[in-house]
């Protein structure tokens, strides 16, 4: 299990600096939702852009960052 204070900190950030398409989806859509999300949510190794505890629900959006250098170098 990877440590998740490793991961913090990048999780932190990455909340702060939503793509175009997460906030499109978080603002338009899943805020207005009865059920919580949380936004870049830390799940063992990895950091998934919303998830939902009460529907074991886990949202990964391919956004443009993808295809930026960067992206491309994660995978």
């Amino acid at each position: 299990m990877a440590n998740p204070n490793r991961l913090t900190p990048n999780a932190q950030n990455l909340r702060k600096s939503m793509t175009k398409e997460e906030r499109h989806l978080w603002y338009d859509f899943l805020k207005s939702l009865p059920m919580t999300f949380n936004r870049q949510k830390i799940l063992g190794h990895y950091i998934v852009d919303f998830y939902c505890d009460r529907a074991r629900i886990a949202i990964e959006l391919d956004g443009s960052q993808h295809y930026s250098p960067e992206g491309n170098a994660h995978g």
